[in-house]
């Protein structure tokens, strides 16, 4: 009865911009990992903040859950309606509002991607620069706190969002931040909704860091003749303070599934993807010291690649990383691990994380953003398997206790939602429970994205 009563007074006022077609609802319950499809009862698509207001206080009012949803890549269930109730796709609030290139900052909504406001940008010589991979929504990112390959040099969403516009569970509308550069103006409510996976309130504004465009770009790749050489590369790079724009690591596995994928001819060993950003004469710089490391590491080759179509081919191979693992075990579901440690933990956490996979009977290729100690693995599991199902999630919190036992976090990026629940109290002790109190002050009838990042309440 509520979900009839909530879809009467929705209708009202988004006309055709809601729908109960079984289909569409099966589109936003889906996820591209391993949890099973939980559609939502409704779908609805706003246009502006204040009609994300009215939602809200129209789902509040009948007690309906509401779960926010941009592109619909995240990888920890963080869009799966677990309690059914009201789908909020941002898909048509995707405008670019403002930019400002004297101040280096753009205004957008939630549903633009970075792809689109990279598109937008690109004559005015800035840039936005979180890239996690996949073509995500600026809103979705936000909410997650996404960080990804650029990380290393440029931040993640925590560095490069200055300010919110943030609708609360009764429709209130806030903003937190500015377009200063500093403040040390009360609490920084901005970085207390990054990262909150849509359960404090829904985004509908972001005022976004830009960068301006370096000078010059050259990406490079190289082989070695095992991980720990890899790794201890990556360590030495970033010890010595190179100001690599780009570090990424991926193992034999990965390289012979881009091989099958992509018809690469990479050889099938580790190997390290890098990037430089700066003026000509500090990229070949860093080149070559890059080269000179590489090679005391046991690196085989070296081969760099300024023209934009060769780099833009290179980071298309890895931002595919996914599904070309994908495709080396055919009708397969992954469940996609995600940890990060301190630099000086990361080859012993990447060999012991390795021997466990080897030792199992799931294969498990791992890659990463290694330049900031984040990386991952991802296990391929027969869906109709409960015993493998059962394997790959003793791998993952096995690789989750690892990260907590070297002073690191069981996820670098992807976030909790709902598949690292259950590891959240032994991250943080008590102040999981503040987090829930903090929930719960801000959402008492809990309808943002329930059972998603903080203590389960009834």
């Amino acid at each position: 009865m509520a979900i009839d009563t909530a879809f009467t007074e929705l209708s009202s006022f988004l006309g055709d911009r809601i729908s109960r077609s079984k289909p569409v609802l099966d589109q936003h319950g889906g996820s591209e990992t391993h949890f099973r499809p939980a559609p939502p009862d409704i779908v609805v698509w706003p246009e502006n903040t204040n009609e994300v207001s009215q939602i809200l206080q129209v789902c509040r009012a009948a007690g309906v859950p509401v779960i926010p949803f941009g592109a619909g890549t995240s990888l920890e269930g963080h869009t799966s309606a677990a309690k059914g109730g009201v789908c909020l796709d941002m898909a048509r609030m995707n405008r670019v509002l403002s930019q400002d290139p004297g101040d280096m900052i753009a205004v957008v909504q939630p549903g633009l991607t970075r792809e689109e406001l990279n598109h937008e940008l690109r004559t005015l010589g800035v840039f936005f620069p979180v890239d996690p991979g996949a073509n995500a929504s600026l809103g979705g990112m936000a909410a997650t706190r996404a960080s990804g390959t650029t990380t290393v040099r440029y931040g993640s969403m925590r560095q490069n969002v200055l300010g919110l516009t943030v609708v609360l569970a009764d429709g209130r509308v806030i903003r937190t931040g500015s377009r200063a550069a500093k403040s040390a103006s009360g609490y920084d409510l901005t970085a207390l909704f990054l990262g909150s996976e849509g359960t404090l309130g829904i985004i509908t504004e972001l005022t976004l860091r830009l960068h301006g465009q370096p000078e010059e770009i050259r990406a490079g790749i190289c082989p070695f003749p095992n991980m720990a050489s890899a790794v201890g590369a990556v360590q030495q790079v970033i010890q010595m303070g190179l100001a690599v724009a780009r570090i990424e690591f991926v193992d034999e596995a990965t390289a012979g599934a881009f091989n099958q994928y992509a018809g690469t001819e990479m050889d099938e060993c580790p190997h390290l993807l890098v990037e430089f950003h700066g003026s000509t004469n500090t990229v070949t710089e860093d080149s070559e010291i890059f080269r000179e490391i590489a090679r005391d590491f046991g690196a085989t080759g070296y081969e760099h690649a300024t023209k934009t179509e060769d780099r833009n081919a290179l980071w298309k191979i890895r931002h595919h990383a996914f599904y070309a693992v994908q495709s080396l075990r055919p009708g397969a579901r992954a469940l996609v691990t995600d940890i990060c440690v301190p630099i000086s933990k990361l080859a012993q956490a990447v060999e012991e994380t390795r021997a466990d996979i080897e030792a199992s009977s799931i294969p498990g290729p791992i890659l990463g953003h290694v330049g900031d100690g984040n990386f991952h693995a991802i296990l391929l599991i027969d869906p109709d398997s409960p015993s493998e199902m059962a394997e790959a999630k003793a791998l993952a919190e096995r690789m989750s206790r690892r990260a907590l036992g070297y002073e690191g976090t069981i996820t670098g990026e992807h976030g909790v939602g709902m598949g690292k629940l259950h590891l959240m109290e032994e991250e943080h002790g008590d102040g999981w429970a503040l987090m829930g109190d903090i929930k719960t002050a801000l959402d008492p009838k809990n309808i943002l994205n329930p059972g998603k990042l903080v203590p389960p309440r009834n």
